[in-house]
């Protein structure tokens, strides 16, 4: 199986700017800290599927010295991975920088959606290596992980970011690059209290009712 370079998009686990919509149910500390285990458990999964080496968790808002720059460091230390600062642009130019700084094609994953798993991003890699991109639809109308072949910047161009358009936009985009592209899965994040309740519902929901319990 191909083992394409892997960008990890997180934020610095800082109360009051992480999880801002779970805010109201959990508090902000308890939001900071469901975000500090979603940005754990993400790395895992990219351990269990692609080469330490290859990865690269691209963060923000934090500085060195900083408590939040020490979970990063502990991410760096403990995974063997590389840590870059995301550029302060808007969504689709910080996926293009992470595209653009590998040296050949590779994916990008948020760390919001906790039902991405080893083996759909392993089968997300089977899919780039027989497509010039790949996405993982989300349910709330964006996506949770792109690959690409080239880091072409039209490809994020003209997005409506945050919003319903964006898979939609995108796809459009891929038709008109005339891009083959897969969509192997169709996923959901974890971003409103519906979502947290959903993930607190699920069989393996015992961890994650101790992280917003704790």
């Amino acid at each position: 199986m191909e083992n394409f370079p892997l960008a990890i998009l997180a934020k610095a686990p800082l109360p009051g700017q992480v999880k801002t919509r779970l805010i109201p149910r959990l508090g902000a500390e308890a939001a900071a800290r469901l975000h500090r285990h979603l940005v754990w458990q993400t790395l895992e999964t990219a351990v269990a599927a692609t080469a330490a080496e290859s990865i690269t968790l691209w963060t923000s808002l934090a500085f060195p010295g900083e408590p939040e720059h020490a979970f990063f460091d502990i991410c760096r230390a403990h995974f063997g991975i590389h840590l870059r600062p995301q550029p302060e642009e808007d969504l689709g130019l910080r996926m293009q920088a992470a595209l653009a700084a590998m040296p050949g094609p590779g994916l990008v994953i948020g760390s919001d959606c906790p039902m991405l798993d080893t083996a759909l991003l392993q089968q997300c890699q089977a899919a780039l290596a027989s497509s010039e991109c790949v996405l993982l639809p989300a349910e709330d109308g964006g996506y949770a992980l792109v690959g690409a072949c080239l880091a072409d910047p039209r490809l994020f161009q003209d997005i409506d970011w945050g919003t319903e358009r964006v898979l939609a936009q995108t796809i459009a985009r891929l038709q008109e690059l005339g891009w083959s592209y897969a969509c192997p899965a169709r996923v959901w994040d974890l971003d409103r209290p519906a979502d947290l309740e959903r993930l607190l519902g699920l069989p393996n929901a015992k961890r994650w009712r101790e992280i917003v319990d704790e």
